[in-house]
């Protein structure tokens, strides 16, 4: 039997070789957390997962890109807009509710839009994070 965790907006879990689940120290917001994490399971290589949950109340000031693999987005809340960049440069913008996903494929930016700062959206994202690269939006 497994305790209840508390998975909440900022949490995050890791999933790993085996099959494994391991939930992770709450997020810092900074980069020592994502270096520390890298640390501690960067041996599980492209395969290692990172599940998080976000609520934003502002839309992204950054874009950023996982070049080693997909990265899944899950609205579970309100509404978000994502605008993803592929490497030929084109652009497109795509607005999901909740219960709708996207995905982005690796090499491509992506960036996220709050449309109803009044409904804020709360999204899960399930991401191979190694290599992952940040940008100013």
């Amino acid at each position: 039997m497994s305790d209840v965790i508390e998975f909440s907006s900022g949490d995050f879990v890791h999933l790993g070789l085996g099959a494994t689940v391991v939930p992770l120290p709450r997020h810092t917001g900074d980069s020592s957390w994502y270096e520390q994490y890298g640390s501690d399971h960067g041996g599980d290589g492209n395969e290692g997962r990172l599940v998080s949950l976000h609520t934003f109340t502002s839309s992204w000031d950054t874009w950023e890109m996982h070049p080693e693999g997909s990265e899944l987005v899950l609205c579970v809340a309100g509404r978000v807009s994502l605008v993803q960049e592929a490497p030929d440069g084109s652009v497109s913008d795509v607005t999901i509710s909740a219960g709708q996903a996207v995905i982005n494929d690796p090499g491509v930016w992506h960036t996220a839009d709050v449309p109803d700062l009044d409904d804020p959206p709360t999204v899960l994202f399930i991401t191979a994070g190694a290599g992952t690269q940040v940008r100013d939006r």
